[in-house]
């Protein structure tokens, strides 16, 4: 392979060893060096690829712990596309030529309008109507298509939209009443149906019976569907300097089997490492699996459960998650709070303590890396009990297991998880996309254990950033660990075990996420480390922490390969599955 040199930027490597430089090399797929400008020529030598970077800033490429990049790619694959939609026009005329394109009786599925996933900053209501278009209005564009635009979790109540064909082959008429369980069946004044309804209608994290039903009356995402979707969600990502992804939450069999064939037909543009899900509760329709069940697919997976020899594609550990998130009213809490409808609650597991403990000491004794999805006090409180009995019978603290999630979290809590071992993988996004919502629910009182960046460092548990549900900008990610500002509010939670420091913020997405993930090769531009990188227009370290968020992405090499070129620098790019702005 013939060497890239790239010359003419800050080289900001994450190597605290060499932290600054001014060219580096890139070789065979790695790092070769960094350094001295002159320095770096001789090392290229003269057959080198030449790329100038124009005065641009150049860091390791991205690393996202949290993305759900296949599941929201499934989820989305195949849709018309209606988040940038500006009004009931709009929204017809795309569907119209999805129809156009689509055998009659076909479903035809429809992303919200708005930005995922909170949709907050914008949504259906700021359509010039301020609502989502009726049945009779979406009848416009097809009667011969059964049509659902979709609400995605995690925000409810929700709202969704049928058309006439779409009411009929799910089953609802005018004879149904205005509300079943906590559906509200919207009708107009002569007692037709409108095609709306309200209240826990999301796509998932929703077990109402009713709205079950009607989930699983609609289609799945085809394979091909869900192929297309997961490639045009990796461009996304490389698009603003992702490389490599943590996909540890929610992954099932057969979603590491589609990232296998991915890999094998060579088109992954980013790393991958998953973990499997021992139990996944988030989809519909959700049944526990009775106790002789569990263990025995805990052994099953367990058989699958690592692989490290790919760099493109890994395997390590198992996932439990045990409940489900405030917005759909299953956030344990020790007092009670209000649930999407006003009811109190204090929450749900859906998965028993018996599980967790079988799975606590499963992991323990076959030496698993150990994955646990929490963020509520209880559950925290729960799991920290029994992990606190089982390591003093067999000690992991050495296997390095993963907190995922930790929205909110104590600092009793925190140390416990520091005594064991834990490293923890969070997301800034959850105080910007449900700090709001924590206050109105739980009380205000929450918010100084919401998202305690500063707290997790301070006890000593390694620290990794991730996307989640948003915003899915990794650089407005970065912003928020430092701001803690709430989306559609004037409320900044920056308090001293909240926010961090911008190199702190940077670490997460970086060196921080790579010793989370214990895969030094990435995360930072040091010697013989993978080639990893991407040019920006901005120094994320030093720009003004307004512009932060505006950071683009010039181009990303993934193994010393572009993978995402914006076409701006003058030098061209050696392309292998790039993705063009």
């Amino acid at each position: 392979m013939t060497n890239t040199l790239i010359t003419g930027a800050l080289v900001r490597t994450f190597d605290p060893a060499i932290p600054e430089a001014d060219a580096l090399v890139l070789p065979d797929g790695r790092v070769v060096a960094v350094g001295d400008r002159r320095e770096m020529d001789d090392v290229a030598g003269a057959g080198a690829r030449r790329v100038d970077a124009q005065g641009a800033v150049v860091l390791p490429g991205l690393v996202d712990t949290h993305p759900h990049v296949m599941h929201f790619g499934m989820l989305s694959g195949g849709l018309v596309d209606l988040t940038d939609a500006v009004d009931h026009a709009d929204i017809v005329a795309r569907i119209r030529a999805k129809a156009a394109e689509t055998e009659p009786g076909e479903w035809i599925m429809c992303t919200p309008v708005g930005e995922p996933h909170y949709f907050i900053r914008r949504s259906e209501r700021d359509l010039a109507e301020r609502h989502l278009p009726d049945r009779w209005i979406l009848d416009t564009a097809t009667d011969a298509h059964p049509v659902l635009i979709q609400a995605w979790a995690p925000r409810m109540p929700n709202v969704v939209a049928f058309n006439s064909v779409g009411l009929r082959t799910v089953g609802l008429s005018a004879l149904i009443p205005d509300r079943v369980c906590d559906v509200e069946i919207e009708k107009n004044e002569a007692g037709d149906l409108t095609g709306i309804l309200r209240g826990p209608v999301t796509n998932y994290y929703t077990y109402d019976p009713f709205w079950g039903q009607i989930l699983t009356k609609l289609p799945r995402p085809s394979l091909e569907n869900a192929v297309a979707g997961t490639l045009a969600e990796m461009s996304r990502y490389t698009a603003q300097g992702i490389t490599s992804v943590y996909e540890g939450h929610a992954m099932e069999p057969e979603h590491v089997a589609l990232y296998r064939h991915l890999r094998a037909t060579n088109a992954l543009s980013m790393r991958v490492l998953a973990t499997l899900d021992v139990e996944s509760v988030i989809f519909y329709p959700f049944d526990p699996l009775p106790q002789h069940e569990f263990t025995a697919r805990l052994r099953e997976l367990a058989g699958q459960a690592v692989d490290l020899e790919d760099d493109m594609l890994r395997l390590n550990g198992l996932t439990m998650s045990p409940g489900g998130p405030c917005f759909s009213g299953y956030f344990a809490t020790y007092e009670p709070c209000a649930d999407p409808f006003g009811r109190p609650t204090r929450g749900k597991r859906f998965l028993s303590l018996d599980k967790e403990e079988a799975f606590v000491r499963f992991c323990a004794t076959e030496g698993i890396r150990a994955n646990l999805c929490l963020g509520a006090f209880r559950e925290h409180d729960d799991f920290l009990d029994i992990a606190e009995r089982v390591v003093r019978e067999h000690d992991f603290r050495d296997q390095r297991w993963i907190l995922q999630h930790a929205m909110t979290i104590t600092p009793k809590q925190a140390k416990r998880y520091a005594d064991l071992g834990f490293q923890v993988t969070t997301s800034a996004g959850f105080a910007w996309g449900k700090g709001a919502m924590y206050g109105e629910r739980i009380g205000r009182h929450v918010w100084q254990d919401l998202e305690p960046l500063q707290r997790l460092i301070d006890t000593g548990l390694d620290l990794a950033g991730g996307s989640d549900w948003g915003p899915k900008n990794p650089w407005e990610q970065i912003e928020l660990a430092q701001t803690h500002r709430f989306a559609g509010s004037d409320h900044y939670n920056d308090g001293p075990d909240q926010k961090i420091s911008r190199l702190e913020a940077l670490k997460m997405w970086t060196t921080g996420a790579a010793a989370v993930l214990g895969w030094p090769e990435i995360g930072s531009l040091t010697p013989g480390n993978y080639a990893d990188v991407i040019i920006a227009d901005r120094d994320p370290l030093t720009c003004p922490l307004d512009e932060l968020r505006g950071t683009r992405v010039l181009r990303t090499y993934l193994g010393g390969e572009t993978v995402y070129d914006s076409g701006e620098l003058t030098s061209p790019a050696a392309q292998s599955q790039a993705v063009h702005s």
